[in-house]
């Protein structure tokens, strides 16, 4: 998402972030004091090295810390040579993205509340930040679906995109040789990524499959829905149409299992009740549902477009007539999540 300052400077920040912030204390507010919590998937604050540049960020998101406030590491806060936490086949891939931070300032400035506590043994932080899981639920191998039935998983570099840039080749094959039995033997109901700043809605999908969506019949398995949502406010992006300000920058086809791609900025809201998880994308210029996907607590796909269960100037109203509901705020992200009993 990053940050936009209100005086010049001679580093590039993200004026689209402006209009992302602006919607987000309305669905807060719509939530009352029921419990919620802002999950912001990596490239949070984009001050890559400049500390000033991340202070405003952190000064400027008043509205955030209403509730609390989830992330997981992008490339952004991380990326850097000298990075302890890299497997060796990746060295040609990451960069200076991080501009030298190594995951410091994000490292001190959030504790998540993890699992996974592993020292680096080289006077960087520990692992808390970076791999982990927690109960708003249960982990993954022991969840009980009678109780909880959507799993939802979320990282920084997706899994799936129609924007492949060729050097990230090598991580997409391990996440999918090592992460996506996972997701499929355990039912992962939903996997939200950020990284490719643009929305991209896909099939329930495995090996580059897409699955039958359980409404024709009774031969079909439950994938993971893959959703892209790194729209929050960076505007360098992959483009999939020729435009005469960037003649050199490689074109990205649709494919059959990209069922929407979007290219409004803006954020994800995600809507759980005990039945159904209902997932809209909200553009940042109007406030307003641009494509939506339901999947029901037995793996069934609904996809379309149009208004949310949880939309506009009727949505605590709404909220409130829900038994259990789950509110995602994202983009690359920011995602609010409130549960109502």
């Amino acid at each position: 998402m990053g940050t936009a300052t209100p005086y010049s400077t001679f580093f590039h920040t993200q004026e689209e972030s402006i209009a992302t912030m602006k919607w987000i204390p309305r669905d807060i507010e719509a939530f009352g004091e029921k419990p919620a919590f802002n999950s912001h998937i990596g490239d949070i604050s984009y001050a890559r090295g400049y500390s000033w540049l991340g202070s405003f960020f952190y000064s400027d998101r008043a509205c955030c810390i209403q509730v609390a406030y989830h992330v997981c590491i992008g490339n952004h806060e991380y990326d850097w040579p000298s990075q302890p936490w890299r497997p060796e086949w990746s060295v040609g891939i990451y960069g200076k993205d991080g501009g030298g931070e190594c995951g410091v300032p994000f490292s001190f400035r959030f504790r998540m509340p993890g699992n996974s506590l592993e020292p680096t043994r080289t006077g960087a932080p520990d692992t808390r930040n970076l791999y982990y899981s927690f109960d708003m639920g249960h982990d993954l191998e022991s969840v009980n679906r009678n109780k909880t039935p959507f799993v939802v998983v979320q990282g920084h570099r997706p899994m799936y995109t129609t924007s492949n840039e060729t050097r990230e080749a090598p991580l997409r094959e391990k996440m999918l040789e090592h992460l996506e039995p996972l997701f499929v033997k355990n039912k992962v109901t939903l996997a939200l990524w950020g990284h490719v700043h643009r929305y991209g809605k896909f099939c329930p999908m495995s090996n580059f499959t897409c699955g039958s969506k359980g409404l024709d019949g009774v031969d079909w398995e439950a994938f993971p829905v893959h959703i892209v949502i790194g729209m929050a406010g960076q505007d360098r992006q992959p483009i999939w149409e020729p435009r005469p300000d960037c003649p050199n920058d490689p074109i990205f086809p649709q494919t059959k299992r990209s069922l929407y791609r979007g290219s409004e900025f803006g954020y994800t809201r995600l809507v759980a009740t005990k039945e159904k998880l209902h997932l809209s994308y909200v553009g940042n210029h109007d406030g307003e549902v641009h494509d939506m996907v339901e999947i029901l607590a037995s793996g069934q796909v609904l996809s379309g477009s149009g208004a949310s269960a949880f939309d506009g100037a009727g949505a605590r109203g709404k909220a409130a007539q829900s038994k259990s509901s789950l509110l995602v705020e994202g983009a690359i992200v920011l995602v609010l999540v409130a549960f109502v009993s």
